[in-house]
Parts: C-alpha cells; structure tokens; sequence
C-alpha cells in the first residue's frame, strides 16, 4: 500500500482498504468510473490515484468542477471553439477534453452539472467524439472519464433532476469512499501524516498531540470527514507554540477562535509561519464574505473578486467550504 500513501491516501481500516483495492483493480482499465463518498471523504484524491496507477500516468490529468460550468458555456468549455463561433471568440480555443487527450477527465462534483450540460456530456460518451463549438470536422477524444459525487444520484434520477441515461453512461464502475467515522483507527494515522506534512513544508521539527488531543480527535463525529481533520491539524499547528498540541474544542470553527496571524501569535512564531497563517486566514474569510454577498452564485463571484471560476474553486476546496451552505443567504451587494 506504499504506493497509496505516496498518493496521499493513507489508513488501514477495512472499509478504507476495500475503497483502495477497487482503486487498484479499476486503474487497470479504462472504464468510467464513479466516485461516491461524503464531502471531504478524498474523492478527488482516489481519481488522480486511477489515473496515475494506470498507463495514462504520463498524459493529462485533467480535474473540473462541474458547479463552476458557466450553462452558457458549456459546450466550450468542454469541446472548445473555433475562432468567430460567438461573439467573445476572438481566438479558438481547445476544449478541457482536448486538454485530456491521451490521459483523464476528471468531473467533480457531477450532481451539480445543468441540464444542457448534462446532455452534451452524454452525447460525448456515447462514442467519444465531439465537434469544436462552431467547427465543421467531428474529433474522437481517447480519453477516459471518471467523475465524483457527494449526492445520491438515484434519488436526484427519481425526481427528475439528473438524467437516467447518463448515470448508467458514468456508473460503470464505483468505488465507495467510507465516511471518516467508521474508518477505526486511521484518524491516529492521518494526523500522523498531516503533521509530518506540516513540518516538511515548513522546515520545522515535527509536533506531536497530547493524549488528550487524540482521544477528543477519536471521539468527533467529523461531518467534514478528512478535509475537516486536515484543516483543523493545519489550524492547531500554526497556533500551537510548542511541540506539543493540545487541542481543546473541536466543535470550535476557524471563525470562533483568534485570527492565526493575530500579533500575539505572530510574535511567537516564524515570519514564514505567521505570514503563511495570516493569508490562510484571510482567505477563508474573504470567501466566506464573498459567498455570503453572492448568494452562493460562483460567477458573479468571480466577477467581483477579479479571479476566475476555477481559482475560487480551489479555495473553497482548500478551506472545506461548499457554495451550497450560501446558498439560502440574501445580503447580496
């Protein structure tokens, strides 16, 4: 299982083990496959392992957020265009297919594909082959598929807001990521991990956790699964002074304690460390914010913070929030 953890998929617990062996089994092979797991769960995580376990390693791995398609856009994004083919063409452009040519496709987050999306991505799976937004000559992609998704989608199927037809074309083969909470005994593992991470990145001894610490970490439910463990060891360890962390309440958010570049914290620790706290900080604050003024909407965020979809959509990942929670907000500007 060396191979896993160089990958970043680390634990022992049966249910995780048994995620890994299909992970080994469907690498082999160049079947789209769909990844099922809670939020935070490492779906993103098992699709770059298929990918670079398999004979298309050396090629593109190529991951896009299917709640960051613009439904205008779709085809473009996908197929690409060709110079003229709409007004903003000023330039062709290839598709994020293309990009994949040779190697995978990654499609995060399916259950939040439109419906226009969702019919020309079945089309294009149907036989591989698409044609260029506003080109003439039809183009076969060798490229394989896989796609993740934190949501039922037979229930989404059942009341009628995901095609049927396309969850038979992506559920060829599944692999089922456990929730944190039955993984026994791979929490003690995972921080392991994290915190020997945290002292590579930042050239520092290696901090330990109380006993204490553990028990607390065991004893969580951990909504947020493995995301929601690695944000919470990245915070402790920042704020720590020490080499032993001990964490008190866990339930406590990012929001519910003192900034990590707090000035009585920055003067106790390394400027690199401080300063690498504080931009953390202000990230996820900031997207917070801007979420909350959009409603959720990610392209009228990106239009305000001057950033494209995909970059915002990697800080939302980075700091384990999810467009959906601001969704319900209505303090837009």
């Amino acid at each position: 299982m060396d191979e896993f953890t160089q990958l970043n998929l680390v634990g022992r617990s049966p249910p995780f083990l048994a995620a890994l062996s299909a992970v080994a089994k469907f690498a082999v092979c160049d079947a789209t496959v769909l990844i099922q797991g809670e939020t935070g769960t490492g779906k993103e995580l098992v699709a770059r392992a298929i990918h670079y376990l398999s004979a298309r390693r050396d090629a593109a791995f190529i991951p896009i957020n299917c709640a960051t398609l613009p439904d205008n856009l779709v085809e473009s994004e996908l197929f690409g265009h060709v110079r003229g083919a709409f007004t903003d063409a000023k330039e062709a452009r290839i598709g994020l297919i293309a990009q994949a040519e040779g190697g995978t496709l990654f499609l995060d987050e399916i259950e939040a594909i439109s419906p226009r999306a969702q019919a020309a991505l079945l089309r294009f799976l149907q036989n591989r082959e698409y044609r260029p937004v506003g080109g003439t000559l039809v183009r076969e992609a060798k490229v394989r598929v896989l796609a993740s998704s934190n949501t039922d989608l037979k229930a989404m199927v059942a009341r009628g807001l995901f095609r049927s037809d396309l969850l038979f074309r992506l559920n060829v083969l599944c692999v089922r990521l456990p929730a944190l909470r039955v993984r026994t005994g791979d929490i003690a593992l995972l921080t392991a991990a994290f915190l020997r991470r945290l002292s590579s990145e930042f050239d520092t001894p290696v901090k330990t956790l109380s006993r204490a610490s553990m028990g607390r970490l065991e004893a969580h439910s951990w909504p947020g699964n493995v995301r929601e463990l690695e944000n919470l060891i990245y915070r402790e360890w920042l704020l720590a002074t020490g080499t032993v962390i001990d964490i008190g309440g866990i339930e406590e958010g990012p929001a519910d304690v003192d900034p990590p570049g707090a000035i009585q914290e920055s003067g106790q620790q390394t400027y690199k460390v401080a300063k690498a706290s504080a931009v953390a900080e202000f990230e996820r604050i900031y997207m917070s914010r801007l979420l909350a003024s959009t409603a959720g909407n990610m392209t009228l965020a990106a239009q305000i913070a001057g950033k494209d979809r995909s970059d915002l959509g990697k800080l939302l990942k980075k700091h384990g929030l999810s467009r959906q929670s601001f969704q319900g907000c209505t303090d837009r500007p």
